[in-house]
């Protein structure tokens, strides 16, 4: 069995002494969405979470950990946030900002602190299930650890909940 080489993230809840487990699983081409991770690891798709960075015009970056099979609502997260409004950041500018490649943002340990909001959906769960910093990689967590890591609050950030 291979050796799990552990990410930034992994290393930052270690040094806080949280309990996660690591979770891989193969990367099957570019883009994965939560359903192919939720098969590939079998586990529910509603505990797959993923990060988003948008900007704002008082927050010039902020962080959305949503479900995977939900898309973050511009608005109230604007609101929430203290914004006008909000956009999603440009893909090209992602790494750049946060560390962190497409299919492997992980909310955990990113360049610098960023406001973050978690769908309150999460606090529903005993453990997500969010991006440990790679593609293939994945860090199973309690929501309320995940809130304590990343100085985050729940907030209702998604369209139609």
């Amino acid at each position: 069995m291979k050796e799990i080489t552990k990410t930034n993230a992994a290393r930052i809840l270690d040094n806080l002494r949280f309990t996660y487990n690591l979770r891989t699983y193969e990367v099957m081409g570019e883009h994965q969405s939560a359903t192919d991770v939720s098969e590939a690891l079998g586990i529910r798709e509603e505990i797959i979470y993923k990060t988003l960075v948008l900007t704002g015009q008082n927050d010039p970056y902020i962080v959305a950990v949503i479900p995977g099979n939900a898309q973050v609502d511009l608005k109230k997260l604007a609101i929430i946030s203290g914004n006008k409004k909000c956009e999603m950041l440009p893909m090209k500018d992602l790494q750049h900002i946060t560390g962190y490649i497409r299919g492997g943002c992980s909310p955990i340990g990113m360049k610098k602190i960023f406001p973050t909001y978690i769908e309150e959906l999460a606090s529903l769960e005993n453990k997500i299930v969010i991006s440990a910093g790679k593609k293939g990689l994945q860090i199973e967590i309690n929501p309320q650890d995940l809130i304590k890591a990343t100085n985050a609050i729940f907030a209702d950030i998604i369209i139609g909940a």
